[in-house]
């Protein structure tokens, strides 16, 4: 590639600066979005990163594929093929799932004062809107797993706002979580069932069966090695489909429970969130 000649852009010194650091740069037009695929890509003519969403070979010389452009090869970043877009850029880029980081994207305060509450503390770094939470450790993407939380790691970019404060620490297991979806539980057969007896007894389970199932829903949770945020929703889920309907659970199993998750680092908040989300799938 043919090296640019000394006007490169005021944000390609930053680029250079995080590749040298192994972190994959790249430039955003205005609006922070990457530069549009290049004639010679339209279409996939390329034979690599279709629409982005996977990687893939391609010999084009100009920073047209998203964030699969993004790069810590200094040559790349500093050639000719790349001078229009530094000249043009108004913000650089990088890709966290390439450098071994996750960005926990918070929108707004409540976004922040959750993730306080929630996740451990990290490097952060301050946003138009909120902040930034890195943490080591790569992950899959996705938006919009709370009001105002993004995740931005694998197949994605983050703008770059500069280094943050604080020291960066270990990617937890509940922000893992947050991008797995709860399975669709299978709905069992539609069946009559009797008005609950008195006392909260179930009329079709002895009491015996829902101590057996509140303390299998308790060993479950308490055993849960990784994503204890996705491990407590489907527990409370099999518990109600379970149990929801007949009246039979009392505030005593729901405390337990709760107790179980809590104890597993869910704050009260998760407990009663991931209750009342069960229900809601269940539509009860």
């Amino acid at each position: 590639m043919t090296h640019l000649p000394p006007i490169r852009g005021k944000y390609l010194p930053a680029a250079l600066a995080l590749a040298a650091d192994g972190v994959p740069a790249l430039p955003l037009r205005a609006g922070k979005v990457p530069f549009g695929n290049c004639p010679n890509c339209t279409g996939n003519a390329c034979g690599g990163r279709p629409n982005m969403k996977t990687p893939g070979p391609c010999d084009c010389p100009l920073p047209c594929h998203g964030w699969a452009a993004a790069t810590t090869d200094p040559d790349v970043l500093n050639s000719l093929e790349w001078a229009f877009a530094w000249r043009e850029a108004a913000a650089v880029a990088y890709h966290p799932g390439g450098a071994g980081l996750t960005v926990v994207d918070l929108d707004n305060a409540q976004a922040i004062a959750w993730a306080r509450a929630t996740l451990p503390a990290t490097r952060t770094v301050a946003t138009t809107r909120g902040e930034h939470w890195l943490y080591r450790g790569a992950m899959q993407s996705a938006n919009a797993v709370r009001p105002g939380v993004d995740i931005k790691s694998a197949m994605a970019y983050a703008r770059w706002l500069g280094p943050g404060t604080g020291t960066i620490t270990a990617l937890p297991d509940v922000a893992r979580a947050l991008a797995v979806k709860p399975p669709t539980p299978v709905r069992p057969a539609a069946i009559a069932v009797p008005a609950p007896a008195r006392g909260g007894r179930c009329p079709h389970r002895t009491p015996a069966y829902l101590a057996r199932g509140i303390a299998m829903a308790e060993q479950r949770i308490t055993e849960a090695s990784s994503a204890v945020h996705a491990t407590v929703f489907t527990t409370f889920l099999a518990v109600l489909s379970t149990h929801g309907r007949c009246g039979c659970l009392t505030e005593a199993h729901t405390a337990r429970l709760f107790t179980a998750a809590q104890a597993k680092g869910e704050s009260p908040r998760h407990c009663a969130d991931a209750w009342a989300n069960a229900l809601n799938r269940l539509g009860m």
